[in-house]
């Protein structure tokens, strides 16, 4: 079956309470991200082998879409939306990652800013024992994240960042998306 904007714009207008695409678009919201790892799903506007599957709220209904693929929520043109999807799939990212025990280190390749600061809004940074509050957690990890000559970092920093994500965000990213991964 083909798909087209045309048919992602009928499907979406006809569960929005706005007739008019333009407002229409404003009045959805994310709740949620899946990922079928096998791209065998298929979106509401008919594409076919999608892999992320994006369900969405109408705020002034309450109807639910699902599911969407990032190529038809791109096509809402918010880039509000287009952040939260991209949060999301480096989210998958990182719980591949984690599930294939790969060493994790901090690089774009698997982290960004938004990413980390979602993190640290879900609550991934946390301290078992209270030596490192949250915060502190969080704006150590992101500064370095942040520092251009990674080789700069101490062998002790090394060592924090690598207690942070095994003991923080490993634990958060299995126990958030272990259930949002589809395998057939």
């Amino acid at each position: 079956m083909g798909y087209s904007f045309e048919d992602l714009k009928k499907y979406v207008l006809d569960n929005s309470s706005s007739k008019n695409w333009k407002n229409a678009v404003l009045e959805w919201e994310l709740i949620d991200t899946e990922e079928d790892e096998d791209a065998q799903s298929r979106c509401i506007c008919g594409k076919e082998n999608i892999r992320y599957l994006h369900r969405i709220i109408n705020n002034t209904n309450g109807r639910m879409l699902f599911p969407v693929g990032s190529s038809c929520i791109k096509r809402f043109n918010r880039a509000d939306l287009n952040e939260k999807i991209s949060v999301k799939e480096k989210l998958f990212k990182l719980y591949h990652a984690v599930e294939n025990n790969s060493y994790l280190k901090l690089t774009t390749e698997i982290f960004s800013r938004k990413l980390i600061n979602y993190l640290y809004e879900s609550g991934a940074f946390i301290s078992e024992d209270g030596r490192f509050p949250a915060r502190n957690s969080y704006e150590f990890f992101l500064k370095m994240f942040n520092k251009r000559n990674k080789d700069e970092i101490t062998e002790r920093e090394r060592k924090k960042i690598a207690a942070i994500i095994l003991n923080n965000i490993k634990p958060f990213a299995e126990k958030q998306l272990a259930k949002k991964v589809l395998k057939k």
